[in-house]
């Protein structure tokens, strides 16, 4: 699992290490990094995360677990009395969907697919969902929910190998969370050591 410890190696660094120091546009350098090392691996794989086979039967399971754990946000949000409105939703959703393609792209064709290569089937989506996890620590609550979100997608994707469903459901999934919850609860959604400042 070498390119995975690398792309982890370096999100850790820039989100611990380099963001707090570095000018804004910084970010443009790992996100190069980490694409060229996912492409390298799809281009030895052959795994570029677009089965179209994949993507119906994709599509299917994802709107089952997806609306589902949906409601569930929202219905959480309603119970602490924090869901709120929000403006442009589908101007929202088209960068998320762009964001969480670009996660899925990572996680299920680097990742999980490095992990199934040292370990069986469920024990690899248990370990790519634990490293998208860790990604998002120490933010509590962006570590639960993504090693949660992880599981199901990951699980999906070694079924029907296309993250276009994936990318929606990640998408649907936040633009719920931001619908849900205040940011005191979601930690403004920072990571890293962004994460930590928000108290000082």
């Amino acid at each position: 699992m070498r390119l995975t410890f690398t792309v982890l190696a370096i999100i850790l660094s820039y989100t611990w290490y380099v963001a707090p120091r570095a000018p804004r546009g910084s970010a443009a350098v790992p996100i190069v990094l980490i694409a060229a090392l996912t492409i390298w691996c799809a281009a030895r794989t052959g795994d570029w995360g677009l089965d179209w086979r994949a993507l119906l039967p994709g599509l299917r399971v994802m709107a089952l677990v997806t609306v589902p754990a949906g409601l569930a946000i929202l219905l959480a949000g309603a119970a602490l009395g924090t869901l709120h409105d929000r403006r442009d939703f589908l101007g929202t959703f088209g960068g998320l969907f762009v964001w969480a393609a670009a996660q899925q792209w990572v996680l299920q064709t680097l990742v999980l697919r490095e992990a199934q290569r040292v370990a069986p089937a469920r024990w690899a989506i248990l370990i790519a969902a634990t490293l998208f996890a860790i990604v998002h620590l120490p933010n509590p609550f962006l570590t639960a929910v993504t090693f949660a979100g992880g599981l199901a997608w990951c699980a999906i994707y070694a079924r029907h190998p296309n993250i276009v469903p994936l990318a929606i459901s990640h998408a649907l999934s936040t633009l719920a969370i931001l619908h849900a919850f205040d940011p005191d609860v979601t930690g403004r959604l920072r990571i890293g050591y962004s994460y930590l400042q928000l108290g000082s």
